[in-house]
């Protein structure tokens, strides 16, 4: 006889306004208990200093994981000038200064050139594994960790405000794999001087913004959320510009058991106007449900077949 799994069948999104002084783990570890839930996870870490969007999946919606990776995300931060950290936030060791100061015209006019297409070499403080272990790990037991570079993308970069000839406050949207610090690390040595990010707060991923975000409260050493399965999101809220299509019962009884099925005239055209004029929907992924809004799977366009990749059990 299975096992049963502790907890409840609980299926959905919070979007939580992560606070400052706590890991990601431990915010989805207090969600996954504030909701009794059999699984969770998140759709992208913040560091402990950082604040803001914080999307934890319960249930199935872990599926959606990976799509709310990889969307765009927003984040409002503080670079603070004349000071190189080797966490390159305001938790590190100082580890270089300097007295240059950029104005805001030399700013502006470096901006240009860290908009767009970047290479660019993350934290030796970062999540990333190195043979098996965090960087951030090894960073703390002292050995030199050397991350290889790599190619991101930032679509807008603003100067918000300077608030003083110190700091500078920046918003910028950008891709997956993004290191803010590491923007503000390469803007400072751009600028003649060094920099860390003294602030920092993620205001959007994808479809979850800040106006959606719900407060989590400290009690002492535990957290809660007030009005809990008010905050809870449908699953297919990470799927925001993914095709969806309705599929009957019987097509759904197949997909769920991970069978293909044949995609028909009317749900091709539905498909082909959600895209691109010209774009190639081989592969493409496409999110079904059924006429009462159930989810059922997430399907791949090929040979004229939805094939499931990953079925949503509830």
């Amino acid at each position: 006889m299975a096992r049963r799994k502790k907890g409840q069948p609980v299926h959905g999104w919070v979007i939580v306004d992560k606070p400052q002084g706590v890991t990601s783990t431990q915010v989805v570890g207090a969600v996954r208990r504030i909701f009794d839930a059999q699984k969770a996870g998140h759709a992208g870490t913040l560091d402990p200093m950082a604040t803001g969007v914080l999307a934890v999946a319960l249930g199935e919606a872990t599926k959606t994981v990976p799509f709310a990776m990889d969307a765009d995300k927003t984040y409002r931060f503080t670079a603070h000038w004349g000071e190189a950290r080797d966490t390159d936030d305001a938790e590190g060791r100082v580890t270089a200064t300097s007295d240059v100061r950029p104005t805001r015209e030399q700013i502006e006019a470096m901006l240009p050139r860290f908009t767009g297409e970047l290479t660019q070499t993350p934290p030796a403080y970062s999540a990333i594994k190195v043979q098996g272990e965090r960087a951030y790990d090894l960073a703390r037991e002292g050995e030199a960790v050397e991350l290889a570079p790599r190619n991101v993308e930032v679509y807008e970069a603003r100067l918000v405000e300077i608030p003083d000839p110190d700091h500078a406050v920046f918003e910028i949207l950008c891709g997956k794999g993004t290191y803010v610090r590491a923007w503000v690390r390469d803007l400072a040595l751009a600028l003649g001087t060094v920099g860390h990010v003294s602030q920092l707060r993620r205001t959007r991923v994808g479809a979850f913004e800040e106006k959606d975000s719900c407060p989590l409260a400290m009690e002492g050493s535990s957290m809660h959320i007030p009005a809990a399965f008010e905050h809870l999101r449908p699953i297919a809220t990470a799927l925001d510009g993914i095709p969806a299509l309705a599929v009957t019962g019987p097509d759904a009884v197949r997909l769920r058991s991970g069978n293909p099925i044949l995609i028909r005239a009317n749900q091709f055209a539905r498909i082909a106007e959600s895209q691109p004029e010209g774009d190639d929907l081989q592969g493409l992924s496409v999110y079904l449900h059924t006429t009462e809004g159930e989810p059922v799977a997430l399907a791949e366009f090929a040979q004229g077949e939805l094939r499931p990749f990953r079925v949503f059990n509830l």
